[in-house]
């Protein structure tokens, strides 16, 4: 896992939110595919850094969700 800081605006990925989230705040989520990696930033501030995880790193956290 790896935080990096905002990324300029012309190589902005497209960012999705959960379908489980309510949009009256609270604690939520959004995540982004690049071809290098996978992004995870706070959607009530997504200007701050984010986190980037490789493909494995990703597939097993979505593993070990979808298991619980």
């Amino acid at each position: 896992m790896t935080i990096h800081s905002p990324v300029p605006a012309e190589t902005e990925p497209t960012w999705f939110k959960s379908s489980y989230s309510s949009g009256g705040g609270g604690e939520c989520v959004e995540v982004a595919a690049t071809p290098a990696a996978i992004l995870v930033r706070d959607s009530k501030q997504p200007a701050a850094a984010r986190l980037t995880f490789g493909a494995d790193a990703w597939a097993g956290f979505v593993e070990m969700a979808a298991s619980r």
